[in-house]
C-alpha cells in the first residue's frame, strides 16, 4: 500500500526555517515510548519528519534491553532535537542542553547548536515552570543555542520567552502525554498574533498534548508553524499507522490555513444560483 501523501505546494509554502535549520516537513516527532527500537525507526519514516527529538540524560539513551536509542536514527537523514526532558530547575536543563550538544558534536549532527527546552513545575501534570523554563531560555541563548521553549498556552509567558531570544515558542496543546488536544485555541491565536506582530515569519510550534490526526489538522488551521508529538504515535494501537495519519492531517490542515477557511455564519447560504430559476420557495 502506498504511503505516499501530497505534498504542500512549495512554490507557496516555504518550508519551516527554525535558527539555522530549514526542514522539509513541519511535523516533528519524538522517540520515547515505543515497544521497540525497530518500531520507532518504521514509525520516524512513515511519519515523513526530517527532524526528530531526543532527550539526552544519559540514562535515557538506552531502553531496558540496553539497547542505544542512536542506533536506531540515521544521523544523516534526520536532524536530532536535544530536548531536556525530566528537568526539573533551571541549573538541570542547562546542564543536559550541554551535554546533548557534546554528544550531537561527536556524531557530527547538525543539531548540536539547537535544543529544546521543557523544565517541568511537577510530575503530576508535566506542565512547564515559568520562572525555571525563562532563567534557563536566556542562559542558553546567551551560550549560542538556538533554543525551542516548551510552554504553557499562556500568551504573556510565550511573549517574555521571544524577548529573551527564543527561537521558538512552543506552547502546549494540552498537558504532555494527556491525548486531550487543543484545549485553549483562543490563546493560542493570541499568541500566534504577539509572536507574529512585525515578525511574521517567527515559528510557533504547538507542542504536547496531541491525541489524534484531528488534533494536528487544527493546529496547523490555526496557523501553527509546526507540531510536534510523541505519545499520540508512540502509544497507538499501531503506531506505524498513526504516523502515517499524522503526516496527512499536517499536510491537509497547513493546506487548509493557506487557502483560507470561509467564515462562519449565523445563518444558511445557499451553494447554487438563486437567479435566473423557477422558485418554489413559498410567497413569491
Amino acid at each position: 500500500m502506498s504511503t505516499a501523501i501530497p505534498s504542500n505546494d512549495s512554490a507557496t509554502d516555504p518550508p519551516l526555517i527554525v535558527g539555522k535549520h530549514t526542514l522539509a516537513s513541519r511535523l516533528i516527532v519524538g522517540t520515547g515510548r515505543y515497544d521497540t527500537m525497530p518500531q520507532m525507526a518504521e514509525s520516524l519514516e512513515a511519519s515523513g519528519a526530517d527532524c526528530v527529538t531526543v532527550a539526552v540524560r544519559r540514562e535515557r539513551l538506552y531502553d531496558r534491553n540496553g539497547q542505544n536509542i542512536l542506533d536506531f536514527i540515521d544521523p544523516d537523514r534526520y536532524t536530532l532535537l536535544p530536548n531536556t526532558a525530566g528537568c526539573y530547575n533551571a541549573t538541570d536543563a542547562i546542564r543536559a542542553a550541554r551535554l546533548g550538544r557534546e554528544i550531537l558534536r561527536n556524531l557530527g549532527n547538525a543539531g548540536a547548536d539547537w535544543v529544546k527546552l521543557e523544565v517541568l513545575g511537577d510530575s503530576k501534570t508535566l506542565l512547564p515552570d515559568p520562572i525555571e523554563t525563562l532563567k534557563a531560555c536566556e542562559e542558553l541563548v546567551k551560550e549560542g543555542f538556538s533554543v525551542l521553549c516548551y510552554t504553557s498556552d499562556d500568551p504573556i509567558m510565550a511573549r517574555r520567552l521571544k524577548q529573551v531570544g527564543a527561537a521558538s515558542v512552543m506552547p502546549a496543546g494540552s498537558p504532555i502525554g494527556s491525548g486531550q488536544g487543543l484545549l485553549n485555541p483562543n490563546n493560542l491565536r493570541i499568541i500566534l498574533e504577539y509572536l507574529k506582530l512585525d515578525d511574521p515569519d517567527y515559528p510557533v510550534i504547538v507542542d504536547a498534548g496531541v491525541g489524534t490526526a484531528s488534533d494536528v489538522a487544527e493546529a496547523f488551521e490555526l496557523g501553527a508553524d509546526g507540531v510536534l508529538l510523541n505519545t499520540a504515535i508512540a502509544h497507538a494501537r499501531d503506531p506505524i499507522r498513526m504516523s502515517r495519519a499524522m503526516r496527512a492531517a499536517a499536510s491537509a490542515g497547513r493546506d487548509a490555513y493557506l487557502a483560507g477557511r470561509i467564515p462562519k455564519r449565523l445563518y444558511a447560504q445557499a451553494s447554487s444560483p438563486t437567479e435566473g430559476v423557477i422558485s418554489s420557495r413559498p410567497y413569491q
